[in-house]
């Protein structure tokens, strides 16, 4: 499997968007990754499997910070590297671009997740409880700083 990362394009966003509804209970409509792609402080990047999007990631640039918004790795290509992939090219990205430092939230239930983000350093610094709309779970808030 040669997976290769890229900037989304819009030609994307329609297999993006089955990722994101096998993914998450509430997800981001076809018109917020529109937004996205066409916000200057916004980057967002895909997995490509050939010609499938197995996987996207993307974040905010704010001053010197990247608040990472979403990562999803369609549910057959999990556990496959993917996600470390996507991960490790976002930060690449932000390093290229002058980012210090990395923010993120992501569910106290997913303990997947969490286990990626400690692998690249991310550090939890707080909780905003009953963060998520659709069962009120809490998001714990991750920090990365560049070295």
């Amino acid at each position: 499997m040669a997976v290769a990362v890229e900037p989304m394009q819009l030609r994307d966003i329609p297999d993006v968007l089955v990722i994101e509804k096998l993914s998450f209970p509430i997800p981001w409509s076809k018109q917020a990754f529109v937004s996205e792609l066409n916000n200057r402080h916004a980057i967002y990047l895909v997995a490509r499997d050939n010609d499938m999007i197995c996987g996207y990631t993307g974040m905010w640039l704010i001053f010197d910070e990247g608040h990472i918004t979403n990562l999803a790795v369609h549910p057959a290509y999990r556990r496959r590297g993917i996600g470390r992939l996507l991960l490790n090219s976002l930060i690449q990205t932000g390093k290229k671009q002058g980012l210090r430092r990395f923010t993120l939230e992501v569910r106290r239930s997913n303990l997947a997740a969490q286990k990626l983000y400690a692998e690249f350093g991310f550090i939890q610094v707080g909780v905003r409880p009953r963060y998520y709309q659709d069962d009120h779970d809490d998001a714990l808030i991750m920090w990365k700083e560049l070295d």
